[in-house]
């Protein structure tokens, strides 16, 4: 059974039975249905996805016999993203344990390798049979579910704050992409940076609590490496209602280090009225879809 399956609304399953009816429903009523045999003649890919509420559903994959049936090899909850939230290098890798694709992507935004479970994997092995290589420069929508997370209050900030804020990234963004082309002065200045950095943290972290120091954050979590552990800036907040069970999911739009994203998390696992400018934090599992088309 799949633990985030809550955050789209399902959070009254507790038998592997009720995840057999629901599987079948998606597979007797799809929203979308697809077939290919792209990279080998004796097998046949296919997944079929249902949506439960806004761009939320679960999606099955497996693979056809010779008969046309069907067999199921896994399934996973989603949640797709409208907009794209960057534009840079993404390395596609198969995962081993499941025919299924992970995205890495290297943003210096972020801080550390950027790794998400890949949803359109139907665009990724069309777009591979007549293409080679797996590192791309391409869009790339992030989108996250969550089943625990918390309502934190804004930090108090002004005009000049935001800005200064801004240019302090732009400079920090600029010379870590001076430093990985091996600039020795962009990397003695971030060193210097971050111990300047320590120490003010160090000093004020005596006298204030720690969430009133730190922003925003982005950090793996536990032994998955597609989770994370986030608190970001609540941009805009959307309450739909799953089809089925009749449970209210939220949808909310995050600004964490610089970058903008959608997560969804079930309303009964939320703690906190979630309104535009406080601020989300809790655990979450990153996914997203690739542009292959805009390559």
């Amino acid at each position: 059974m799949h633990d985030y399956l809550r955050a789209i609304g399902f959070s009254k399953i507790k038998k592997n039975k009720d995840v057999r009816d629901i599987l079948n429903l998606v597979m007797l009523r799809p929203t979308s249905e697809y077939v290919s045999s792209a990279g080998d003649e004796d097998v046949v890919f296919g997944e079929k996805a249902k949506e439960f509420a806004d761009r939320m559903g679960i999606s099955v994959r497996g693979e056809y016999d010779d008969n046309g049936q069907f067999h199921v090899g896994y399934y996973l909850p989603y949640f797709k993203s409208r907009d794209c939230t960057i534009k840079d290098e993404v390395t596609i890798e198969k995962q081993s344990d499941k025919d299924a694709y992970a995205g890495i992507c290297d943003n210096v935004k972020v801080g550390v390798s950027l790794i998400f479970q890949l949803l359109n994997m139907a665009d990724y092995i069309d777009y591979i049979e007549f293409h080679k290589g797996s590192l791309f420069y391409a869009p790339i929508y992030l989108s996250g579910l969550s089943i625990s997370g918390k309502i934190i209050l804004p930090l108090m900030k002004t005009e000049a704050d935001v800005r200064r804020k801004q240019n302090e990234n732009m400079n920090r963004d600029r010379m870590i992409a001076a430093a990985r082309d091996g600039d020795q002065d962009a990397i003695e200045s971030l060193t210097l940076e971050d111990i300047d950095m320590y120490a003010a943290i160090s000093r004020r972290s005596k006298k204030e609590d720690v969430l009133t120091i730190v922003e925003s954050y982005f950090m793996p979590y536990g032994i998955a490496c597609d989770q994370y552990s986030i608190m970001g800036n609540i941009l805009n907040v959307q309450l739909v209602q799953n089809s089925l069970t009749e449970e209210f999911i939220y949808i909310l739009t995050l600004e964490c280090h610089e970058l903008t994203f959608d997560i969804c998390i079930n309303k009964l696992d939320l703690l906190g009225e979630p309104l535009p400018g406080r601020r989300f934090r809790g655990t979450v599992w990153i996914q997203g879809m690739v542009d292959f088309m805009g390559l």
